[in-house]
């Protein structure tokens, strides 16, 4: 009866030795697979022409193959281990301690095996099925993994890609997640990490001024936070609808930590250096914005010459057209507060040049859309009925920016919609350059005029105003 048990002792342990030899084939026949798609014999025939991308390719592919490496070795270690812990094992263990270690065991190979075969994903070249794989991915491609140009966890976290857990296509046919940032966040790589280094689940530092910085200087898109953004310390409810339109709303309600003036009656006084420029009367409601786009403001007291247009005389243009626009402008939502009252509404895009813009837009219940000139506009092609812009697209601007930024607004625009510029200046010098930027959109001019701007001494500005609609070009 003893020998019998022996036996079945033997057998079992010669069954569990084979099954650890499986598991361990099976790790290291991935590793050798994804060693040999890593470096194929494409990948050794390579040209001189392509001999500065081979040699790029060449340190990501070594990253990646001493990775591999390490981990073959490792397997084979702990395999090696558990054989000679089974030898050593006493005849009297018990069987649940032994199914124990063994699981134990197994689950440490496969997380190993696991890691391997999240290398051979990474690695992968082609695109199987229809799959989209990401350019960074492909071994021939310059640059290395972005995530590894940065020491944040959060930001390498945030960049790599995220495959889909079903390894399949998403309803969009990608096979995962590519998260992105903006170019300049590189360049910008110490500010940035300064930007991500919080604690996950806890209170976000006061840094917006710090955010904004990276955004206007390029690191737009910012990467996502899984921090709670810091809010006003004791928030107040807004004022009613019917209210809260002309009204300076409570001071209560935005963080001045990082202004010069610390409530919404400094600014509106404009008394002292505030910080911002563009806008000095713009938290001025009763009496600077009152009366903005009702009633027209003439640059000659002595003559009719003036560059504003009316919103009623615009709307009157396309009867029962315009319903939706966007505002870009430096200021605080008055354009949006006026459309609004003709049944039009208008988002408004700024970002915080010195003072609250956007959280003054807001409690005014109006919608601000927190957005810098780097960005491509996020709306659909052919969505809006209008786009209006003052005081913000002027002389400073580069030509070819302007270029950009204006065949990004004719995208978003609807056939038949309206581009209103409004008070543009620039230059006297610079008018005739400008303009043909404006012609070369072929709109159908409702509206254009240039008045001198007097504001200074010296007559060498000029405002130019116009209002431009987008013609029909009907597919071909």
């Amino acid at each position: 009866m003893r020998k019998a048990n022996v036996v079945s002792k033997l057998r079992s342990w010669r069954w569990i030795h084979r099954f650890i030899l499986i598991v361990g084939t099976l790790a290291i026949l991935i590793c050798i697979a994804t060693l040999s798609k890593a470096y194929s014999l494409r990948f050794f025939l390579v040209t001189d022409t392509s001999s500065s991308c081979y040699s790029n390719s060449f340190t990501t592919h070594g990253s990646i193959a001493t990775e591999i490496n390490a981990t073959i070795e490792l397997v084979v270690q702990k395999i090696q281990q558990e054989i000679n812990r089974m030898r050593d094992l006493p005849h009297e263990s018990s069987p649940s301690e032994s199914k124990h270690a063994y699981a134990s065991f197994l689950a440490d190979i496969l997380g190993l095996v696991e890691s391997v075969a999240s290398l051979s994903r990474t690695e992968g070249t082609a695109e199987q099925n229809g799959v989209v794989v990401h350019p960074l991915s492909r071994p021939n491609q310059e640059t290395e993994e972005p995530a590894e140009y940065f020491l944040t966890e959060e930001i390498r976290k945030y960049v790599r890609i995220k495959p889909n857990r079903l390894k399949k296509q998403n309803f969009m046919g990608a096979n995962g997640t590519f998260t992105s940032i903006g170019h300049a966040c590189f360049w910008m790589k110490k500010e940035l990490e300064e930007y991500m280094e919080y604690d996950i689940g806890d209170i976000c530092n006061d840094d917006w001024k710090l955010a904004q910085k990276l955004m206007v200087h390029g690191c737009d898109p910012l990467p996502r936070r899984r921090c709670f953004a810091k809010s006003p310390q004791y928030y107040t409810k807004p004022l009613p609808a019917n209210e809260s339109m002309w009204k300076l709303p409570d001071d209560l309600n935005v963080r001045w930590s990082q202004y010069r003036c610390k409530n919404f009656t400094c600014l509106a006084k404009n008394t002292t250096q505030k910080g911002f420029f563009k806008c000095a009367d713009c938290f001025n409601l009763d009496d600077h914005e009152w009366t903005r786009w009702i009633e027209p403001v003439y640059e000659d007291p002595n003559s009719n010459l003036t560059s504003d247009f009316l919103i009623k005389e615009i709307l009157d243009l396309k009867p029962n057209e315009i319903r939706v626009g966007l505002d870009f402008s430096i200021g605080t939502g008055t354009f949006a507060a006026r459309m609004r009252e003709f049944n039009v509404t208008i988002v408004s895009a700024a970002i915080n040049l010195g003072a609250p813009f956007n959280e003054f837009i807001a409690l005014r219940g109006l919608i601000p859309l927190y957005l810098t000139i780097n960005q491509r506009l996020p709306f659909f092609d052919n969505t809006l009925d209008l786009i209006h812009s003052t005081r913000f697209l002027d002389g400073w601007i580069d030509f070819v920016l302007l270029d950009f930024i204006l065949y990004d607004w004719d995208r978003v625009l609807r056939p038949g919609g309206l581009l209103w510029i409004d008070s543009f200046f620039c230059l006297k010098e610079d008018l005739h350059d400008y303009l043909q930027i404006f012609k070369m959109l072929r709109y159908k001019k409702h509206k254009w005029i240039v008045v001198p701007k007097r504001d200074k001494s010296e007559d060498l500005e000029v405002f130019f105003s116009a209002v431009l609609e987008k013609p029909p070009r009907p597919f071909r």
